[in-house]
């Protein structure tokens, strides 16, 4: 196999969870291949560079192999090589999110919300 279509390999390589999604994901604009916006139909060959917007992480990776089967995640990590700065990057989007991550979860408890209450009321008095 010379070539893959991006949005099969996209898909084996567990980018996206359904093909329809990784090319609903190229004709938004979210990949890029060697800098320059493509089509679902481009033929993806070894050693050329690919971009992968999801959310706000920006993801860059080198194709390594080609595949069009979706198989198991280890399979899968094998079809490309991230960037060092990408991983620094991808590191760095989740340490901020577990920074930003509110502190009582997503809900407080009856205990949190009466703690919380007294808060407000003791800032309240001068």
């Amino acid at each position: 196999m010379d070539s893959v279509r991006i949005d099969k390999w996209l898909w084996a390589a567990r980018f996206f969870k359904t093909r329809s999604a990784a090319t609903d994901a190229v004709l938004g604009g979210r990949v890029h291949v060697g800098g320059t916006r493509v089509k679902p139909s481009r033929e993806l060959k070894v050693g050329e560079t690919v971009e992968v917007t999801q959310g706000t992480l920006r993801r860059i990776v080198v194709v390594r192999e080609l595949g069009d089967r979706r198989g198991p995640a280890s399979v899968a990590a094998t079809l490309y090589e991230e960037t060092p700065e990408s991983i620094e990057n991808r590191e760095q989007h989740a340490l901020d999110r577990k920074l930003t991550a509110p502190v009582f979860g997503a809900r407080p408890t009856k205990l949190d919300r009466r703690r919380l209450e007294a808060l407000r009321k003791s800032q309240r008095r001068p």
